[in-house]
């Protein structure tokens, strides 16, 4: 069946075969719950009754963010990206064959923003505030079975839509899972793996698996665990013969030994997997599979991080979850397509900002090798600021977590600790980000003259803190502890980093050097850091700073400035997934492989000093344009329409840049980087005409026709001669014919507030993303894509069954 460490986003009937004694197993159901929603928006008092008529709501299919839909006004919160929130009712009507009438029956969701009820055949079964938190419920009792319809009914509250200082987005924006079971069966997350032994020889596998009899009496079953290769190589297995009286719920443990495991890492990422079977004479009962891998961990305060023995600087990006155009309901190849890359700009781990993230992306971290720091919360209690007029602008609201942190905190911890825990990816648990922000809301005299006594005490934050702390140590002892922090002299006077076991230190490179020596037993990393190349530096040149993650991976909707501003730029890639500037100069100080790259912004004027570069050759004649180059070669030549400007080393470059200051002239600028004299790499500029036809670019000709499988589809204004216009903003039409839609088109543009689903979009520097997404129904699909005065694009493909 599904475990959270490996989800298949398919809807299946797994049945599984299994020969004991002569007999045939009977078969256990995951069902993917995603498909064949209704929805609306708005409090309707009496939707959780079966009887209520939902027939005029929209049929959806889950992930939903009902926020991205707009529309975005003005009058709500910049925090959360200018987004509307409100209230929102989702129901599915479902039948389950008899068959299943004595089995144990489980809906599981992925999240839900936030603050969700929900009620299955009117019997009312939870409630979850915390938007970023997964939950089961046990539906059993309720259950109808034959010809006569369940009605799963979920109320989602986002009404204080200015409760966060990022974009949350509003429903079941997540996936959701029906588990049917038999009442003998592994408890919710209930299989804990750890390798407490690895060598190159041999390996040690502890297997900790709770099962759960939900029988009316005693039950003796056999627990097996069988570990496989990636080849589907069965390596060991385990059986013990075990006893659970009814309602009991018991954690077995068991210990298998291979020989010469292939080690996780970043570079080889190899992963097993575990199968654990409960199984009785005639039947296996119960199955899930874990992928887990053979790693170390060592966090040393001089010598710094190390991935298996192995010294590793940490090269991370923050990350927050939304995806631009598509909001908060991600699909899992979009995931994939942000985190690849992520990975090749040059980084190496992810910090989860700031709540625990879509198990997807855990799979995909372990799949392709990047190093995850997980994160719980952005605040304790009392909540934090959160602005609606522009970021840091006006009144604030407080509205957000902290409003049920002290009672649901332990929980949302422990359940991200349970779920998390056996991905190898994951390298430390994060309990909060800029807790200690000062007067935000604690304080305390050691800030001076911004100390705030009418503010809660900085002694709290150690007083909350302390029991998560309690909670992740008592759910796995195999990771370290941290807390992003704001204020080292706040915390360090409170004591709140020596409750920690490693300590993240945000934007504060200048006290590494005095708290390395005045604590020396203290880890010291950067877990929220600026671009700069001084911010890099500190990593570099210190061996005893681990590493550092930058603010941010990607742009991200929310922390806006004034209206129309909806989304913070700070990523070294863009809303549509373009490589911006910034990102090209994070390659050039993180990647080995030889690469050179070139943008300009205008020169000689100071108001023009702190302006972003653009990847544009399009100037005024004459005008004096810097030309700034980053690469991570020896030498580097760079000409104008073949006439060579200037060749310079890499020991010319300032705080990691090479620059030029060359007077405009259309054409060519060509930068080609030099190792031992020889070329190994190049970029090129080129001065853009007008617009003459539209380009489309799709990254694959074939999408699975199962509703879930994506096409990107990437969109330039280009001249006669294929440069893309970089000032380009036409607006264009997207026609589509065939079993596909499109979920969202965007451009990037930090200040466009165009719906992301209307079918006509403007481009912005000559660009933009549409997303397709297959049906479940195959065929051939075309969009068509125009605008006044420019050729129109064609881009075809085939959606077939799997």
């Amino acid at each position: 069946m599904r475990h959270h460490g490996m989800k298949k986003r398919i809807y299946l009937w797994i049945i599984l075969g299994w020969v004991l004694s002569g007999f045939i197993v009977s078969p256990l159901v995951a069902e993917d719950f995603d498909f064949d929603w209704r929805f609306s928006k708005g409090n309707f008092a009496m939707a959780m009754i079966p009887s209520f008529d939902d027939g005029d709501w929209r049929q959806i299919n889950l992930p939903h963010d009902w926020s991205i839909e707009g529309p975005f006004s003005k009058d709500l919160g910049s925090g959360n990206g200018y987004a509307p929130g409100g209230i929102g009712w989702y129901r599915k009507h479902f039948k389950l064959d008899s068959v299943h009438k004595d089995k144990a029956i489980v809906i599981e969701f992925d999240g839900i923003y936030n603050n969700s009820e929900v009620w299955i055949n009117g019997q009312f079964v939870g409630r979850r505030p915390y938007g970023y938190s997964s939950f089961q419920y046990d539906l059993t009792p309720h259950i109808k079975f034959g010809d006569t319809e369940n009605v799963l009914a979920v109320r989602v509250d986002h009404t204080r839509f200015a409760d966060s200082r990022w974009y949350t987005g509003s429903g079941i924006y997540r996936h959701v899972h029906l588990h049917i079971r038999d009442k003998l069966h592994i408890g919710h997350w209930g299989v804990y793996v750890t390798t407490p032994e690895v060598s190159s020889e041999s390996g040690t596998v502890r297997i900790e698996t709770t099962v759960q009899n939900d029988d009316s009496q005693t039950r003796a079953f056999s627990l097996q665990s069988e570990i496989v290769t990636n080849r589907g190589d069965t390596i060991g297995s385990l059986t013990t013969s075990e006893e659970l009286a009814s309602g009991a719920r018991e954690t077995f443990v068991q210990t298998i030994k291979i020989k010469n495991p292939q080690r996780w890492s970043i570079n080889t990422p190899t992963l097993y997997t575990l199968k654990s079977r409960v199984l009785d004479v005639e039947a296996v009962l119960d199955s899930q599979t874990t992928p887990f891998g053979f790693r170390t961990l060592r966090f040393d305060p001089d010598k710094g991080f190390f991935l298996n023995d192995e010294s590793v600087k940490l090269k991370g990006v923050c990350l927050h979850h939304d995806a631009g155009c598509l909001g908060a309901a991600v699909p899992d190849k979009v995931l994939e397509h942000r985190l690849k890359l992520m990975k090749a700009i040059g980084a190496n781990a992810i910090r989860t900002s700031h709540n625990p993230p879509a198990p997807e992306l855990l799979d995909i971290c372990d799949r392709i090798g990047l190093l995850v720091m997980d994160e719980a919360f952005d605040e304790f209690t009392p909540p934090k600021n959160k602005w609606v007029e522009g970021r840091n602008v006006g009144s604030p609201s407080r509205f957000g977590y902290g409003e049920v942190f002290e009672k649901w905190s332990t929980i949302d911890v422990r359940d991200m600790i349970l779920r998390d825990r056996n991905h190898p990816c994951i390298i430390m648990w994060s309990i909060g980000n800029e807790i200690d922000y000062p007067n935000d809301p604690f304080s305390h005299p050691v800030l001076g003259e911004q100390f705030r006594p009418e503010h809660p005490s900085a002694e709290n934050m150690v007083k909350y803190a302390k029991p998560l702390v309690d909670v992740v140590k008592q759910w796995d002892k195999t990771r370290p502890v941290t807390m992003a922090l704001a204020s080292i002299t706040m915390s360090n006077a409170v004591e709140l980093p020596q409750i920690l076991d490693v300590v993240g230190y945000n934007y504060q490179e200048q006290f590494y050097d005095a708290d390395h020596k005045t604590y020396p037993n203290r880890f010291i990393y950067g877990s929220e850091n600026g671009d700069s190349y001084r911010a890099w530096m500190a990593v570099r040149d210190n061996e005893y700073i681990a590493g550092q993650f930058l603010w941010t991976g990607i742009d991200y909707l929310g922390e806006a400035n004034r209206w129309p501003n909806r989304a913070f730029g700070s990523g070294l890639v863009d809303l549509c997934g373009f490589i911006k500037p910034n990102g090209w100069f994070r390659k050039s100080l993180w990647v080995d492989e030889p690469m050179v790259y070139i943008c300009a912004r205008a020169a000689g004027n100071r108001r023009f000093r702190w302006r972003r570069p653009l990847e544009s050759w399009n100037w005024r004649e004459n005008q004096t344009v810097n030309v700034l180059c980053y690469t991570n070669c020896p030498e580097v030549s760079l000409s104008l329409n073949d006439t060579l400007i200037g060749l310079k080393s890499s020991s010319q470059a300032e705080q990691g840049v090479l620059t030029w200051q060359v007077p405009f002239q259309a054409g060519t600028l060509k930068v080609v980087g030099l190792k031992d004299g020889q070329e190994v790499c190049e970029y090129v500029l080129r001065t853009a005409g007008p617009g003459r036809r539209i380009v489309v670019s799709q990254d694959v000709a074939e999408i699975r026709a199962d509703g879930r499988d994506i096409c990107f589809l990437s969109f330039e204004i280009q001249d006669e001669n294929g440069v893309r216009v970089p000032d380009a903003e036409n607006e264009l039409t997207f026609e589509l014919s065939g079993p596909a839609r499109i979920i969202g088109i965007g451009n990037g543009d930090l200040n466009s507030f165009e719906p992301v689903q209307d079918l006509k979009h403007k481009a912005y520097r000559g660009r933009g993303l549409a997303i397709l997404q297959s049906t479940r129904s195959p065929g051939e699909v075309t969009v068509k894509v125009t605008a006044d005065g420019l050729e129109p694009a064609l881009a075809t493909l085939h959606s077939h069954q799997f």
